[in-house]
């Protein structure tokens, strides 16, 4: 190339383009998705229900357990919940009515509500021949409460007096076998954490240990058959699920768990602070180039006990130090109260209820409290109507019309019509009788409610057995001749009186 060649090259060459910096898109999170040097401890992970239930429920059941057996705030809180639920047991108003007229049959149903109660006697009811249905009924609450679930076996032979072949027996969850892997009865079938499941999560069997695992005192004789498979249709499985899919119940204690061991550790040290400071323990040091010398010396330092009325004499080069025990004023009670706060919401019971402190709350917001939880309490009474009473009271009564216990007309035809049922719940009463009973006088007398709802959520039962007690109660208070405010008077002579009175006077109370 030449010169002038050269020099062309030069002039016509074009100039290393720029490179253009893009700034990255910025994306737009929830705010608590976001990572920031103040969350970076934050661990989550987006696992299946069963999946945090598998790692962590054998632990948290335990703890649980321990809580409800030591801690008397856990052990109130649990009281509180099932005392709420069931109270004294539920009982049921059965609704069969007659075919003419559409009146209840009274007849058959009083047949069926005293059946029902007889069979729920301690000796007939329950496998161990120990509980009755109300006390089987408070476990059951008790156990939704610390463990989260229980299992109702149904074994169909009969018990104690009764001749209806049904009786029930309670397994805890321990009971169950987590990791149980055997043979299914369809190859789609799976087990999951002692369930086999059909392709619809439905169970098909459970499998228990024949005893308790923990009843370590009184193992399993070698050779004998651990498991007993039971079929699904012979288990009420109750548990209470926050997740689709949820195999496993999980404790109403979870969210509290921590807080509770925390608390109980505080006190534990204000506990030990108090005693250590009430009891004026000193330190004696010297300064003495020999130091103190005894076997109860440690780092030049003897520790004494004072006892009152006491003096004591010290050698020479010696004096006492008396350590600062003191805590600073007024820090426990509000932790202990946000603590116990935390726990009330974690469990759905009242602070007011577990912590049995009424001096923070006025009348208001008493009510509100006590409102807001009836309205959690009723809905776990729902659940066990649906998914307990309801279902083994349908079972209860085949049995006991195929047994010859209940001659039903008609039963095998449409067994629906003897199987309507009112449950009736534990009531509550009145927190303001006079403003409460007002309102449900008015409700009623406007339509808005009925006297037999007024009775139930007020607790005292049935309106059946109520209004039957009420007319004797004043029959009798007539032959005896005594009168109350409650007593309805016969206005009838007296009416007719002032109408011949009315007759005789004028509009201004003139006689004409």
């Amino acid at each position: 190339m030449g010169f002038f060649d050269q020099a062309l090259s030069g002039v016509f060459k074009s100039e290393p383009e720029a490179k253009v910096t893009t700034m990255p898109k910025k994306r737009r999170n929830y705010q608590g998705a976001n990572s920031t040097r103040y969350n970076l401890g934050w661990m989550a992970a987006s696992t299946s229900a069963d999946s945090e239930i598998k790692g962590s429920n054998s632990k948290l059941l335990a703890r649980a357990r321990q809580g409800c057996r030591d801690n008397p705030y856990l052990r109130q809180g649990q009281r509180s919940f099932a005392l709420n639920v069931i109270g004294q047991g539920t009982r049921i108003q059965c609704q069969t009515r007659m075919k003419r007229g559409g009146k209840l049959d009274k007849k058959i149903n009083d047949a069926i509500e005293m059946k029902w109660k007889q069979w729920g006697r301690y000796d007939s009811v329950s496998a161990n021949g120990r509980d009755c249905f109300a006390d089987i009924e408070l476990i059951i609450a008790k156990q939704l409460f610390e463990a989260g679930e229980i299992f109702v076996r149904l074994i169909k032979k009969p018990f104690g007096r009764s001749t209806i072949p049904l009786g029930l027996e309670l397994l805890e969850p321990e009971q169950l076998d987590n990791d149980f892997n055997g043979g299914t009865k369809n190859k789609n079938n799976t087990w999951r954490m002692g369930i086999e499941r059909d392709v619809f999560n439905r169970p098909v069997r459970y499998s228990f240990f024949k005893k308790h695992p923990g009843d370590t005192p009184f193992p399993i004789p070698v050779n004998t058959k651990q498991h007993m498979l039971i079929n699904a249709d012979e288990i009420i499985h109750l548990l209470i699920t926050d997740r689709p899919s949820q195999t496993r119940g999980v404790s109403m204690l979870a969210p509290a768990l921590e807080a509770m061991h925390q608390l109980d550790g505080y006190q534990h040290s204000q506990l030990i602070r108090s005693r250590a400071s009430s009891a004026l323990m000193g330190f004696i040091s010297t300064n003495s180039d020999d130091g103190l010398v005894g076997d109860d010396v440690f780092e030049n330092e003897r520790v004494t006990d004072f006892e009152p009325g006491t003096f004591k004499y010290l050698n020479s080069n010696e004096s006492v130090n008396i350590p600062n025990l003191d805590a600073p004023n007024g820090e426990f009670e509000p932790f202990n109260r946000i603590i116990l706060r935390s726990l009330a919401s974690g469990c759905g019971v009242s602070y007011e209820s577990v912590s049995k402190d009424f001096s923070q709350t006025n009348y208001s917001s008493s009510r509100l409290s006590l409102l807001e939880d009836r309205d959690h309490y009723k809905m776990i009474q729902k659940y066990l109507e649906e998914r307990f009473l309801q279902p083994l009271f349908d079972l209860w009564l085949d049995l006991a019309v195929l047994s010859g216990n209940l001659d039903l007309s008609g039963y095998e035809l449409d067994p629906d019509k003897y199987r309507r049922i009112r449950w009736l719940f534990r009531g509550w009463a009145y927190v303001d009788p006079q403003k409460e009973i007002a309102a449900a006088k008015e409700a009623v007398k406007a339509g808005f409610k009925t006297q037999a709802q007024v009775i139930s959520e007020m607790g005292s039962g049935d309106i059946e057995e109520f209004l039957p007690a009420r007319k004797n109660e004043v029959e009798q208070q007539e032959q005896l001749g005594l009168f109350f405010d409650t007593t309805i008077p016969d206005t009838s002579k007296q009416q007719t009186g002032t109408n011949i009175e009315s007759n005789d006077t004028d509009t201004n109370g003139k006689e004409t």
